[in-house]
């Protein structure tokens, strides 16, 4: 582990907790559980670049998601 990672992890973990609260708050599956996932993200990845590109595609897919009105 070095400090890098840590800071990403910190970072992607932030964004994640945000999703989960605006889910929750909104009563809406989508964002509570890209929150979800994107925690669990920051936790289990092993490298920078795994957790951003695992990060950034359940942005695309909450975003996605809302667009359509899922």
């Amino acid at each position: 582990m070095d400090s890098t990672f840590l800071f990403a992890s910190l970072i992607w973990g932030s964004v994640g907790v945000g999703y989960f609260i605006y889910g929750r708050r909104q009563q809406s599956i989508g964002p509570l559980m890209g929150g979800v996932l994107m925690i669990g993200a920051s936790y289990l990845a092993r490298s920078i670049l795994e957790m951003s590109l695992a990060c950034i595609g359940l942005m695309t897919a909450v975003y996605l998601n809302s667009k359509h009105g899922w």
